[in-house]
């Protein structure tokens, strides 16, 4: 039975050998290797027979006839065969070895002409069989290699490999077989050949050597060079002298790689014979090929051989070699090519070799080299100089003068790689004590310069000649080296130390110089000495510097001009404390600006770098600092690693450095440092003139400095300097400067103000006059920005100066100084238009006086005139007329206020007098003379068209929709302000006695509104009351008409298309309009729950809808014009009016919460409009819950709408309603509850989804409740998984979400009896097609058991036994994309209530296997489920399914056959993944059980589902079946 089914599953792995996908029959190799791991003899009998049995070789493309095998299926055989002979070489019985040692030979010598994939297979598994069976390998392969003839080319590459793979069973043969060979080699006419026969000889020498050097463990310690040496010889000459002249560049490069090893087994006196020749011959070739390396390898070998035995005449040869070498030295180094970079190392291996035997040649060739201009010339030998100092110490210790001297003119080059190569050069020196010779300190401090170098001044990329990354830039180079050679080389820290010191302090103060100055203070840092701080002052590691140590003080020779301690030290004190760190080496403020930077994190981490140097250097800066600062400076070092450069509060970083400069400052308590310490900030502040972030803070450091300081000269002098040379039109440099002046104030207010009121009576105020006049306007800028300065400074000074001295001071020295000094030019007026009517009552404003008094004569003449035709006598005299005669005199007044408040009293005049028949002709004439060019007669006009609406407009009723109309068509002819303030007050005036008139004139215009009816909409939002009722009259024409129309949107489509009906979105339009007037928040309030409802119901209703096609094309031919302030779009109208109540309610929080969660966006599209309405309810309940019972009252009445999507809004809103606690508290959660029930019914499936969704959202607002109402509420969800109106099966869904949502509230009496009807009713949608069903079900099952822990039935638990292997194999289920819109909206609704992004299978499947684990009672199983699969947590699928396996089948042996059963039908499943990861859970449950479960597997059934999977389409199932068929030989 045994040997029959492994020969079963070869064969059907055998036959899978052919596949046209290289990765499957990898596998398969890898399956047959599997087999060969369990039973070696039994596979490599199957893979031998079945190449014998196939024995015919036919050409991979061609058509395969029965007993024909393709020669690339063959060479997968065959490595197979080598890696089961390879792993199984001990337990390989001899007879077995003799038959694949034939089988093998004949595969590798069967086809004449070289196939070298196949017959390099074959001689694997020969080279695998001599590791232990040489003798029969070499008795096959000697009976292929005769005398007087031409062997395989493989039988001489096996032969060579042989000699790598097994030295100790080799050598012994090799007198025979180089006895056999050297008669071949003259025989060799093909380059092929020739190679085998180098490489051969190659690695025989190699063998040979290596056999040689370990005679303690050879079998037979008697072999000596000697006896290979003639046979070598003989076939060197061979080789030297007809070989190497060859044209092929692939013979003569194996002619030299045998050269190298083979020159160490020549008789001395040959190899020095023939150096001459071989030295000269080998450089030769540096001209023939690109590729040098192996000519290099084989020169160094040839060298070694050369001074082992001493030679002579090497010396003669020396020139020519160091000018060959240092050639190939020089070649430039690409990174992506190993062989050029292999070559170069051994270039300086044959280097090494050089300067052991002749060091002063060496170096009497390399130093004149680098005073060379040539780049690569100086960087290669640079190179070789690095080199020789590491590989040659001993020969180099005398030679450290002259090496060091020789570095003079490298260390003036300014070119990048030169610089970077002279470092490696110190880096090397330091190491082998250069550095403490006499020139030393000159390369020290050339890298510290190096260190300094600015970021820009770095190249943006290396060239292709590069020998490092392009990112190892001379900079970056520096810095590592300096920071490796003062941490591991002690001393390094003398020379090096006061060096950094220095160049930190000479670097300009610019923010440019502070990268360049961190690996100076990280440096600095590293070398601190424990000396240098106060006797009994934390370390840097007690105080978080955490920095190694310098070994010793740093000794000056002579005393300091100036340190930085404290002064009142004597010599004598200094003496004994240690040495004195000297201004010119380390100065206060560079460190100090470095530390009170403001973007701590530029300069890869200046800030805390800096603030560890102070820290370590604090008695050094000033005595008392010590204690202080062990203290606060921690704590700034603690903030900024508990945040990143995105996470940092900018204020709060900027006030915590500034409270340490202040209690820095305090410590000290020292008038002069701090006078030294403003001294130099402000010499520092033209630096960051590009930085004004930077140059902002540093005036606040300023400030701050100044305040400490007690001297009020200099307090005064540094003010006024700062006054004087500060960039007053920068905005930001003034805004710093007045911080500064604020922050002093508060401990020099008199100096402060006495310094600004100086300033301002400087000759800075003046402006430019005389020749210099052309240079005016810029003048007066400059002089306004000084202005700007000095009240922004008094702002600062009155906002942080002590409130009661401020006070004092605010009249009698600030506002008085403004307003002597600031005096302000008067803004245009107030407007009020003047008066008369028709052709003559405009004039009355003309510019001419006399015309005036003309045009009021006129209209006198004229009322008269009525009069008369009225009946009255020509004597009869009205009071009203004869005051216009009194009104003449306001006429002349030249006060345009005068002048129309008198064009008014004309206008009240008429209005009176005035028949009304005559009222509109009237009114139409002025609006005329809204156009006139006299400006002074179109105000009038305005004012009287006003003054008559006013005093006569309850007679215009059945004229307003003429006025509106006139009203539109003057806006759109002119822009004057004034006519358009009229015109809005006008249609107030109308609209106060008219409104209905008005609001259904105005919904008539055009669509989409143009700027000029939106302008008059907005006009009716000026007063509360007329506000209301034009909101209520808009509210009631959105209402009045259907919202839509359906229509056929094509005349082929199936289904019908929604357009826009223009009533109801003209008054959607127009209640935005009215509301975007902050004035019209009291009226929205009054009205707020109906607008509210309205418009939600209205986005509702015009999602997807669509204009009318005359308003389509009219949008279309505005977007090339002048287009409507807004779009037409129905749904975005909506949206935006809805918005507009909003924020006129009082609710902005609103809609910056839907902003900012893309709410808006979601509302207004077809997928996403639930989520959107879901989101404002959610955002109502968190910023607007007072509003929400009348809103609620309002919705609920909407629930019975006729359209079916109002429903779907209404009930979307309240159901988000009870995922709030605001429900609870505002006493509407049984409300709420009582209505979303009673939709329970709706004909709608949408509706009925919504509902289970608020009935679920309970379980978040108010879990509390969740017990109270647990029967309702599990029932009418129960209820929804077995919804049968519902195709798309998204009320199950919905259903299954919120029941996974309820269950952990529930009271576990109500769950029991439910729980295995709810698992047998959702285990269907493990596989349904749809991936929100499969996550949403998968999750419930993971939520039925967490219910069940701890009580788990019988019953039960064979729901999770039978939900084990969908569970594990939909770990690799795919995210498919989701194409209908309600899939989509079913898939955002999910995403939220998950609270876990998109509905993810896996995901789910981690969950519910994570949950099911406690309820199979196995802690280690439980454990892994629990370590693998947490969320957020990478999962390697192989390794999880291993290691489940492995544990199923230790405590769970008897579930092997109900397991494996399970997951065949998955090997039909329609996902790849799926199908592919069921062979693969099946490999390992066989894998892990033990072989006497095998009963429980039909293994017929399983081998055959297998092999059918051999022949899946998908190349990873394939892949996958493969492996399994391996492991099934548990079960042979």
């Amino acid at each position: 039975m045994t040997e029959s089914y492994v020969k079963k599953l070869s064969a059907i792995l055998l036959d899978a050998i052919t596949d046209k996908d290289p990765l499957v029959r990898e596998q398969v190799c890898g399956a047959l290797c599997a087999l060969g791991e369990a039973q070696p003899e039994e596979a490599l009998s199957a893979c031998e027979e079945y190449l014998w049995q196939h024995e015919k070789v036919f050409p991979a493309r061609g058509h395969r006839l029965a007993g024909e095998l393709a020669h690339p299926y063959r060479t997968m055989i065959l490595r197979a065969m080598e890696t089961v002979v390879s792993g199984h070489i001990s337990e390989l019985r001899k007879d077995k070895a003799r038959a694949i040692i034939l089988l093998a030979s004949s595969e590798m010598t069967r086809a004449k002409e070289l196939v070298c994939d196949w017959q390099q297979a074959a001689s694997n598994v020969l080279v695998a069989v001599g590791k232990r069976f040489i003798s029969q390998v070499m008795e096959e392969l000697l009976s292929k290699f005769q005398p007087g003839a031409l062997p395989h080319y493989f039988v001489v590459q096996t032969l060579a490999s042989l000699a790598a793979s097994n030295v100790f069973g080799m050598v012994p043969f090799l007198t025979s077989i180089l006895s056999t060979m050297l008669p071949m080699l003259g025989m060799a006419k093909h380059d092929t050949m020739r190679v085998a026969f180098c490489c051969v000889l190659q690695h025989f020498s190699e063998s040979t050597l290596e056999y040689l050097a370990n005679l303690d463990q050879a079998p037979d310690p008697t072999v000596r060079k000697d006896t290979f040496a003639t046979d070598i010889f003989s076939a060197y000459d061979i080789l030297f002298n007809h070989w190497l002249p060859s044209r092929e560049a692939k013979l003569r490069l194996a002619v030299v790689e045998a050269l190298g090893p083979m020159s160490h087994l020549l008789p001395s006196e040959k190899l020095e014979e023939q150096l001459p020749k071989l030295l000269p011959g080998v450089l030769a070739l540096y001209k023939k090929h690109a590729e040098t390396f192996h000519v290099s390898k084989s020169l160094g070998q040839i060298l070694e051989a050369a001074v082992t035995v001493g030679s002579r005449t090497l010396e003669a040869q020396l020139d020519s070699l160091l000018a060959a070498l240092h050639a190939q030295i020089c070649v430039p180094v690409e990174s992506s090519s190993p062989l050029v970079v292999s070559n170069q190392k051994e270039v300086l291996r044959c280097f090494t070799v050089l300067a052991s035997c002749a060091p002063d040649r060496l170096l009497a060739f390399l130093l004149p080299k680098l005073d060379t201009n040539n780049e690569r010339t100086r960087v290669g030998t640079l190179q070789v100089v690095r080199h020789v100092i590491n590989s040659a110490a001993s020969q180099m210790e005398v030679k450290k003068p002259f090496i060091l001297s020789s570095m003079r003119l490298p260390l003036l080059d300014t070119n990048s790689k030169v610089k970077r190569a002279v470092v490696q050069v110190i880096s090397a020196m330091a190491h082998h004590g250069y550095l403490e010779q006499p020139g030393g300190e000159a390369m020290v401090e050339y890298i510290v310069q190096q260190c300094a170098l600015p970021p820009e001044m770095e190249p943006w990329k290396l060239g292709p000649d590069s020998e490092d990354l392009a990112t190892d830039s001379v900079r970056a180079i520096s810095i590592s080296t300096l920071y490796l050679v003062s941490t591991t080389v002690d001393r390094m820290s003398d020379p090096a130390l006061p060096r950094c010191c220095r160049q930190t302090t000479a670097l300009p103060p610019g923010p440019l110089a502070l990268p360049a100055q961190v690996p100076h203070t990280r440096a600095l840092h590293g070398g601190a000495d424990p000396a240098l701080q106060e006797p009994g002052a934390p370390g840097p590691e007690e105080a978080g510097g955490g920095g190694r140590c310098l070994p010793r003080p740093v000794r000056q020779q002579r005393d300091p001009p100036f340190a930085l301690r404290h002064n009142h030290e004597t010599s004598a004190s200094r003496g004994s404390r240690g040495a004195w760190w000297p201004l010119e080496c380390l100065e206060l403020p560079p460190v100090l600006r470095q530390t009170v930077s403001s973007n701590p994190y530029l300069g890869d981490g200046r800030g805390a770098a800096a603030l560890r140097l102070l820290n370590v250097l604090h008695h050094s800066i000033h005595p008392s600092l010590g204690q202080r600062w062990a203290t606060t400076i921690p704590l700034l070092l603690e903030h900024l690693d508990g945040c990143t450069e995105e996470t940092l509060s900018q204020k709060e970083w900027e006030e915590k450095l500034l409270a340490f400069l202040r209690d820095t400052l305090a410590a000290a308590s020292d008038n002069t440092w701090t006078c030294q310490l403003s001294l130099e900030m402000c010499r520092q502040l033209s630096c960051y003139d590009a930085e004004p972030q930077e140059k902002n803070f540093l005036y606040k450091c300023i400030g701050t400095t100044l305040g400490a300081a007690s001297s009020k000269d200099m307090v005064r002098k540094q003010l006024q300097e700062l006054l004087e040379t500060a960039r007053h039109q920068e905005e930001t440099e003034r805004e710093g400067l007045a911080c500064c002046f604020g922050i002093c104030a508060i401990s020099h207010l008199d100096d402060v103000l006495a310094q600004l009121e100086n300033f301002m009576r400087s000759d800075v105020f003046r402006k430019s006059t005389g020749i210099f006049n052309i240079f005016k306007d810029r003048s007066e800028n400059e002089v306004e920005k000084l202005k700007s300065t000095v009240i922004l400074c008094y702002g600062h000074v009155a906002a942080q100066a002590p409130r009661e001295l401020v006070l004092a001071k605010v009249e009698s020295d600030i506002l008085r100084n403004i307003f002597q000094y600031f005096s302000t030019k008067a803004l245009v007026p107030f407007h009020n238009l003047g008066v008369l009517i028709g052709l003559f009552s405009p004039r009355c404003a003309d510019l001419w006086p006399a015309t005036r008094q003309e045009a009021v004569s006129c209209v006198y003449a004229l009322l008269y005139l009525h009069l008369g035709y009225e009946g009255f006598s020509r004597d009869y005299r009205d009071d009203a007329i004869e005051r216009l005669l009194t009104l003449k005199e306001g006429l002349a007044h030249p006060d345009p206020a005068i002048l129309f408040h008198t064009c008014h009293s004309i206008a009240q005049i008429i209005a009176k007098r005035l028949p009304p028949e005559q009222l509109i002709s009237l009114l139409l004439t002025m609006f005329e003379g809204l156009g006139d060019p006299d400006k002074n007669c179109s105000r009038a006009a305005t004012v009287m068209i006003n003054c008559l609406l006013k005093e006569r407009g309850n007679m215009l009723l059945e004229k307003v929709p003429e006025i509106v109309s006139v009203l539109r068509s003057k806006l759109q002819e002119t822009r004057e302000e004034y006519v358009l303030q009229a015109a809005r007050h006008s249609v107030y005036l109308l609209a106060s006695q008219h409104c209905a008139a008005v609001v259904s004139s105005l919904l008539g215009s055009p669509l989409p509104f143009d700027s000029h009816t939106c302008i008059l909409w907005r006009a009716l939002a000026v007063e509360p009351g007329l506000t209301t009722q034009v909101l209520g009259l808009l509210l009631e024409k959105m209402s009045r008409d259907v919202p839509f129309k359906e229509t056929r949107a094509f005349l082929l489509s199936s289904s019908p298309g929604r357009v826009a009906t223009l009533l109801p979105l003209a008054a959607t339009c127009a209640l935005y309009e009215v509301m975007s007037v902050l004035a019209s928040g009291p009226a929205v309030l009054e009205l707020y729950p109906q607008l509210f409802t309205a418009l939600l119901l209205r986005v509702g209703c015009t999602v997807g809808v669509v204009l009318p096609r005359t308003l389509q094309a009219k949008e279309r031919r505005s977007a090339g014009s002048a287009p409507a302030p807004r779009s037409l779009e129905p749904c975005s109208s909506a949206v935006d009016a809805l918005q507009a109540v909003l924020l006129r309610g009082g609710n902005e929080e609103v809609v910056q919460r839907m902003e900012l969660e893309g709410g808006w966006r979601l509302l207004g599209t077809s997928a996403g409009h639930e989520e959107g309405v879901a989101r404002l309810a959610s955002a109502m309940a968190k910023f607007a819950g007072p509003r929400l019972p009348l809103v609620m009252k309002e919705l609920v009445c909407t629930q019975s709408s006729a359209y079916e999507i109002q429903r779907v809004t209404s009930t979307g809103f309240l159901a988000e309603l009870l995922s709030s606690s605001v429900a609870d508290d505002l006493l509407l959660l049984e409300p709420l509850l009582h209505n979303l029930a009673a939709r329970q019914k709706d004909p709608c499936a949408s509706v009925r989804r919504l509902v289970l969704r608020g009935l679920a959202n309970i379980a978040s607002g108010s879990p509390d409740k969740v017990r109270a109402h647990g029967p309702q509420l599990l029932t009418a969800v129960i209820g929804g998984l077995d919804d049968r109106d519902d195709p798309h099966s998204l009320v199950a869904l919905e259903a299954m979400v919120g029941l996974a949502r309820l269950l952990d509230l529930a009271e576990p009496q109500d769950l029991r009896p439910l729980l295995l009807h709810v698992a047998i009713r959702i285990r269907p949608f493990f596989d349904s097609e749809k991936m929100e069903l499969r996550s949403a079900s998968i999750r419930l099952f993971g939520h039925l058991n967490k219910a069940c822990h701890g009580g788990c039935a019988d019953t039960f638990l064979e729901q999770v036994v039978g939900g084990l292997v969908p569970l594990l194999l939909h770990l690799r289920d795919p995210q498919a994309p989701v194409t209908s819109v309600s899939l989509q909206r079913a898939r955002v609704g999910q995403a939220r209530l998950t609270q876990g992004g998109s509905p993810d299978v896996p995901q789910a499947c981690r969950f519910a296997l994570r949950m099911s684990g406690p309820n199979l009672k196995c802690e280690q199983l439980a454990a892994a489920l629990q370590q693998h699969l947490q969320d957020g947590r990478g999962l390697h699928f192989g390794e999880f399914l291993n290691c489940t396996c492995k544990l199923l089948m230790h405590h769970f042996p008897d579930l092997l056959g109900r397991l494996v059963s399970t997951s065949l039908f998955y090997f039909k499943s329609s996902w790849e993944d799926v199908r592919a990861a069921a062979p693969m859970l099946t490999g390992f449950l066989v894998l892990h059980v033990e072989a006497e479960h095998r009963p429980q597997v039909d293994l017929e059934q399983l081998t055959t589902a297998l092999q059918l999977l051999l022949k899946d389409p998908a190349p990873l199932v394939r892949m996958k079946a493969a492996e399994t068929l391996g492991r099934l030989v548990k079960f042979a």
